[in-house]
């Protein structure tokens, strides 16, 4: 045991240098967990000599992870994602995995079982390292955003019942219907059961354990709960990971959750670490230069099919074609339960070895290149030929009029909410584009909305922007208000175009661009709070707006200072 914790720390040591380097090349960290352990594991420098017992601990992580993703699934989460993550994830899913199985069955002559588990495989994408991407690029509230949050959040829910439908679909267990259906009702039996007993008795349990103030407490607690249901489903014949689930949705329903969510995060990225780490261990570094050219092959075969079959899943929600192509290349990657479910059927003999080989290489090089894809994905969008299709056209109960000299509304959150009441009390006319259908839908007979992508000159063309006098873009995606302040200054020279956006550093590429005003999130928040500060110091409010007016001209004249030099913000 010694010798194996002496591994680890050495391992952990490593990581750290190696997740530096890839940090230098905006790489996320988790590709950082798999380069030390493929560059350091058995099967190259060997430092680690008990593969196994590493493996055993990363299952923990898997346990962990599943025991977060329980708790991020409160009712609210899931009524706010519900149609995108049920519909989107459902069409994904079950697109991947027909796709996948029919490919495997024509070309490499598969049964249709093993087909389905391949389908499994390749249909699961990296809710770690998209959520980490998509959150450093301030793309988390973006329309691709959402979606790629939503479907990842199904696939995270299906990955259980994928773990237990391995051995079935393996003919490992051969049951009779009625051996099946008595298995059934005593998992089913002996779950309900505790799940009950612990509904009723866990606030009460969490309160006290709170009431005693000692974290470490907490900590255990939780930890007994969430290792607890994971062996009494290990029992039963089911996985670790789903007992450990559905702790986490026990614990989603107390009103103690956030508590219990501070305590776990840190040790569950621990164990993620080692669990990514054990998953590069197990890539054969000589296996991938002898089979390089099969690898690199199948890799951008992957790719191209993945985000080819995803595509539709968000084109039928309603989405634009922008909208899909960015979301689907967000996702075009494997997943880290896929590891999971690859390692158990290799252990039923399900998969051969040299398989296996390819499939690993084959995952860690796309879990690579996913922030190279989601860069150049927007990209790949302007290179698309023009769309012809108009916004959808408003269905408000006013005949439609060619309006002049009035405002135009991207984006239907909070801001474009407020502003759209602000105008309609002042008396202007306005016209506003959404790109979520479920919002047009939902607002189509109340307010002048319609559905449409901004990004396309001809959508900025039908809502009058020519003849409009100010331009409003309230959406949550940096690179489309970008894309819309460009083609918007064309279209009309003297519009005045008001933009939002997150940070500071986005303000000036944004002026650059044609951009009239532009208000940061960051920086509004920050006036905000030292306003309020400053009144329950009794301080007069013209002082307030004066010191608030002043850090307005500094951050002005800052911004005026910023230059663009190959590409990098600098403040001078």
């Amino acid at each position: 045991m010694g010798e194996l914790f002496d591994e680890i720390i050495i391992l952990f040591l490593l990581s750290i240098v190696v997740t530096l380097v890839c940090n230098r090349l905006k790489l996320p960290s988790t590709v950082g967990f798999l380069l030390t352990g493929a560059m350091f594991g058995p099967n190259a420098i060997a430092i680690v000599s008990d593969q196994h017992a590493v493996s055993e601990i990363a299952e923990i992580g898997v346990a962990m992870l599943m025991f977060t993703i329980g708790m991020e699934l409160s009712g609210e989460a899931l009524n706010r994602l519900k149609r995108r993550a049920f519909l989107g994830g459902t069409l994904q899913l079950g697109l991947m995995v027909v796709a996948g199985m029919l490919w495997m069955m024509a070309i490499n002559q598969t049964p249709w079982r093993e087909g389905i588990l391949w389908g499994c495989l390749a249909a699961l994408s990296s809710s770690a390292i998209v959520l980490q991407i998509m959150q450093q690029r301030g793309e988390s509230e973006s329309p691709h955003g959402q979606l790629s949050l939503a479907i990842l959040v199904f696939q995270d829910i299906m990955a259980a019942p994928m773990l237990i439908a391995v051995p079935l679909l393996a003919g490992t267990v051969h049951l009779s219907w009625q051996s099946a259906l008595f298995s059934t009702g005593k998992i089913v039996l002996i779950l309900g059961a505790v799940l009950i007993a612990t509904g009723l008795w866990l606030n009460r349990l969490m309160e006290a354990v709170l009431k005693t103030g000692a974290r470490e407490v907490l900590i255990l607690t939780t930890l007994g709960l969430c290792m607890g249901m994971a062996t009494l489903t290990s029992w039963l014949g089911l996985s670790l990971s789903l007992g450990a689930f559905l702790a986490g949705l026990l614990l989603a329903r107390s009103p103690y959750s956030m508590s219990v969510m501070s305590g776990v995060l840190a040790y569950k990225d621990v164990f993620i670490s080692l669990f990514f780490i054990s998953v590069g261990m197990l890539l054969n570094i000589q296996f991938l230069f002898n089979h390089l050219g099969t690898i690199l092959a199948t890799t951008a075969f992957f790719i191209v099919f993945k985000t080819i079959v995803t595509l539709p899943s968000v084109l039928l929600q309603g989405y634009p074609l922008k909208a899909a192509i960015l979301t689907s290349l967000s996702l075009a990657q494997v997943g880290e339960f896929a590891f999971v479910i690859a390692d158990k059927c290799l252990k039923l003999n399900i998969f051969n070895t040299d398989d296996y080989q390819i499939f690993l290489a084959v995952s860690v090089i796309t879990m690579m290149l996913t922030p190279a894809l989601i860069v150049i994905a927007p990209k790949i969008v302007a290179m698309l030929p023009a769309k012809k299709e108009l916004a959808e056209k408003d269905t408000s109960d006013e005949p439609h009029e060619q309006m002049e000299g009035h405002l135009v509304i991207i984006g239907f959150g909070v801001h474009g909410k407020h502003l759209a009441y602000a105008a309609k009390k002042a008396g202007i006319k306005y016209k506003i584009l959404e790109m979520n259908p479920e919002t047009v839908s939902r607002y189509r007979k109340r307010e002048p909305i319609m559905h449409g992508d901004a990004t396309a000159d001809i959508v900025l063309e039908h809502l009058g922007i020519e003849k409009a006098r100010v331009l409003a873009i309230v959406i949550s995606d940096p690179v489309a208000v970008r894309s819309i302040t460009q083609e918007a200054r064309k279209l009309n020279p003297n519009l005045h175009i008001v933009a939002k956006t997150r940070f500071v550093p986005e303000i000036a590429p944004l002026r650059q661009t044609g951009a009239s005003a532009v208000f940061s999130e960051e920086f509004e928040c920050s006036i905000e709070i030292f306003s309020n500060v400053l009144s329950q110091f009794l301080v007069p409010k013209q002082e307030i707006d004066l010191v608030a007016s002043h850090i307005r001209k500094r951050g002005s004249r800052m911004l005026r200072r910023v230059t663009n030099q190959a590409g990098v913000i600098k403040v001078s």
